[in-house]
């Protein structure tokens, strides 16, 4: 309820006020003060949201008053009341923020007028600051969901800046000039560790924590310009490697890809931090990318990482011609530069693991990479890798068959009708039992568009709509279609329709007229 005050010492005054207000504004709670004391006594005792003062007062004056009341609670707002229409007072008025003034005497209709644009402005005031913590209550619980959506869709796809910008923003996460991944494996069954490691994380330093594939669990770590990338590294291994009990270190282990200097390069370091757990029963549970053995040091290092970032994005495109061409071409390399078979097929085991990981995390079951026996010679090595390709390529294929005609039907109809909730990749995940990364591929693939960018669109003409309804603010309708923050949904808009919400609200109403 609002609460109104009047402080006059003329007792027929406030008397008069008061049947005044109390017939025009019949919810409001009114009481009264003789004087500039009592008016202070009575703010802290009664609450108010608005003060109708005197400023003629025996003792303390109205503006004293008011000055004293504003230092305890400057959300109170006034309306000055005075006998003398000078310059000065007004002057004085509004340097302590009087919101109008009222002379006396004054009409009944100039009261009400008066009052009433007030108490429209308090309720305006109140109404949007609980809509904002709606607003904040709604993105605390989203932030966890955000955070794992922003962590795959950087690390398997890719996010348009000014969602990026803006994430970065609302994680509240101080971007660096470097960031790195780790690449966490956790024991078989023992899953139901990842709250913990990420509680480990939060406490270890800015990062942000993706959703758990399997056993794997990638975490996006921001540089701290006043420690060494290694000592930062090294320490957050320890701090989640210290939740395996005592002696059952087994089946735990962290790959540390490169730092890198942009979010466009993340997924090369992702890709290292892959790598880097290839051997997993190394005695000391973590590994650097920059600390696995080069298999062939006549070849370029920048050419290496090339192409191991080329064939990633064949397995997960699945493009199986050319991951073959990729798996022989190497093959072919090593046998021109006089390598010996067996470093040839620890190569090519190497690769073939990698794919079967990434395989994994798009949610496709691939026969583990096994060489039955030790090659013992080049076109023996391509007549078994050859084999292994092909039953890598079954399982793919197999998995990509068994999905229902209309999954991506069925996942445009949710999300349009779900819009304007926090609807996460895992969310989409549960509803068709699929990977979150293969949904992010099945987008790409079959709509040839991100489904952030789905997403938003849906939105975006959600609340071109509501934009036709003159009673709903811009703030109602970003909140409405499920953006947390003005800011955000006001550049999202931008970027999508070339223009602002304003703007486009203003040309809609214009043409319904």
């Amino acid at each position: 309820m609002t609460r109104l005050l009047i402080a006059d010492d003329e007792q027929i005054e406030r008397e008069g006020l008061e049947v005044i207000l109390q017939k025009a504004f019949p919810g409001v709670e009114i009481s009264q003060a003789k004087n500039g004391k009592m008016a202070v006594q009575l703010a802290k005792a009664f609450n108010p949201d608005l003060i109708l003062m005197d400023i003629q007062m025996p003792g303390l004056n109205g503006l004293e008053a008011i000055k004293q009341i504003s230092e305890a609670d400057p959300h109170i707002k006034f309306i000055m009341i005075t006998a003398f229409d000078t310059f000065d007072y007004a002057r004085q008025a509004i340097k302590l923020g009087v919101k109008d003034y009222l002379l006396k005497p004054s009409k009944i209709t100039e009261i009400e007028a008066t009052v009433g644009k007030v108490l429209e402005q308090i309720e305006e005031e109140r109404r949007f600051r609980e809509m904002t913590k709606l607003q904040q209550d709604a993105l605390q619980k989203a932030l966890p969901v955000i955070e794992t959506d922003v962590v795959t869709q950087l690390l398997f796809d890719h996010v348009h800046e000014v969602h990026l910008d803006m994430l970065v923003e609302m994680l509240d996460i101080r971007s660096t000039d470097e960031q790195f991944v780790m690449s966490i494996l956790l024991p078989d069954g023992q899953e139901h560790l990842y709250t913990s490691v990420k509680e480990k994380v939060r406490q270890a330093g800015s990062a942000w924590v993706g959703a758990l594939y399997g056993r794997q669990l990638p975490i996006i770590v921001f540089r701290k310009k006043q420690q060494s990338f290694r000592s930062q590294a090294i320490f957050i291994a320890g701090e989640i490697l210290s939740l395996a009990k005592k002696g059952l270190s087994e089946g735990w282990f962290v790959g540390i890809g490169n730092a890198c200097g942009s979010m466009q390069s993340i997924r090369q370091s992702y890709q290292e931090s892959l790598i880097a757990t290839l051997d997993s029963t190394l005695p000391v549970k973590y590994r650097f990318y920059s600390d696995v053995p080069v298999l062939s040091a006549g070849e370029d290092l920048q050419l290496t990482k090339e192409r191991e970032k080329q064939f990633f994005d064949q397995v997960r495109l699945g493009k199986w011609q050319q991951i073959s061409l990729s798996v022989m071409e190497m093959i072919q390399r090593c046998e021109t530069e006089r390598e010996g078979v067996i470093q040839a097929q620890q190569r090519v085991l190497q690769l073939l693991w990698i794919a079967s990981r990434v395989m994994s995390e798009i949610g496709v079951e691939a026969p583990a990479p096994f060489f039955a026996y030790q090659t013992q010679d080049f076109r023996q090595l391509r007549a078994e890798t050859n084999q292994l390709v092909k039953q890598m390529k079954k399982a793919y294929m197999e998995h990509y068959d068994r999905l229902e005609a209309d999954t991506i039907h069925q996942l445009k109809q949710y999300i349009t009708e779900h819009s304007h909730e926090d609807i996460s990749l895992e969310a989409l995940g549960r509803k068709v039992e699929l990977s979150p990364i293969y949904i992010s591929k099945m987008f790409k693939e079959k709509l040839g568009i991100n489904y952030i960018d789905f997403l938003t669109e849906c939105r975006i003409e959600k609340a071109k709509k509501l934009m036709a309804d003159h009673g709903k603010s811009l703030k109602e309708i970003t909140f409405e279609v499920g953006y947390h923050e003005p800011n955000y949904f006001s550049k999202v808009f931008k970027k999508m329709c070339g223009r602002s919400p304003t703007e486009f609200r203003k040309t809609l109403l214009g043409k319904k007229e």
